[in-house]
């Protein structure tokens, strides 16, 4: 009776557990922590948590839906390409930071803004990565469900790490100088992403 099987809560658990383990070791210290830990360095945490989850939550709901035929949807190189320029965008604004900002009284950006800043950049450079291929191999020879819970919860946890990590230490900065160093490392990713494109042409 393997279809009964398949639904015990322990199989269940062990399938998110398994999941989670797997998705955690292969996203810590990847593209997706670091983003959270440097906009965590500039901005509030909750709103880059939530924007994370919420474009992570996403992600792998396709990836088990649809599977890696998903990531083929769209052609490689619009997907690449997008990711690129957003990256670009964001590492130029945060180096055109005026020293003039550093002023107490300059209030926080609204949540929801930084919530949707963070959610695009994640949804764009983590779509059709190898971490959403990861969860759609997994989600077709284990109990969907199961892989998808795992594996929001994995990166829930390193984006929640990174957030951590951005504000206990990235933070003690001074706000230029997280800027610069935001603004560089932006620059960098947008950089890997054209050599990326450029090998796809």
């Amino acid at each position: 009776m393997p279809e009964l099987a398949a639904l015990t809560p322990g199989t269940w658990l062990s399938s998110a557990g398994t999941t989670f383990l797997l998705i955690a070791l292969a996203e810590f210290g990847d593209k997706s922590q670091l983003v959270c830990m440097t906009l965590a360095a500039r901005h509030r945490g909750l709103p880059v948590v939530l924007g994370a989850v919420a474009a992570f939550a996403i992600l792998n709901l396709l990836a088990v839906l649809f599977g890696a035929a998903l990531a083929a949807w769209l052609p490689e190189w619009v997907v690449t390409a997008a990711v690129a320029l957003l990256f670009a965008w964001f590492g130029i604004s945060a180096l055109r930071y005026e020293e003039e900002e550093d002023a107490e009284d300059i209030p926080e950006k609204p949540g929801h803004n930084i919530f949707a800043t963070t959610f695009l950049m994640i949804f764009l450079a983590e779509f059709g990565d190898k971490t959403q291929i990861a969860v759609a191999g997994l989600g077709g020879t284990a109990d969907a469900t199961a892989t998808w819970v795992g594996a929001t919860l994995a990166l829930a946890c390193t984006s929640i790490l990174g957030v951590v990590a951005g504000r206990r230490w990235l933070n003690r900065l001074p706000l230029h100088w997280i800027h610069r160093v935001s603004g560089v490392f932006f620059l960098v990713l947008a950089l890997l992403a054209v050599l990326r494109l450029l090998r796809i042409f």
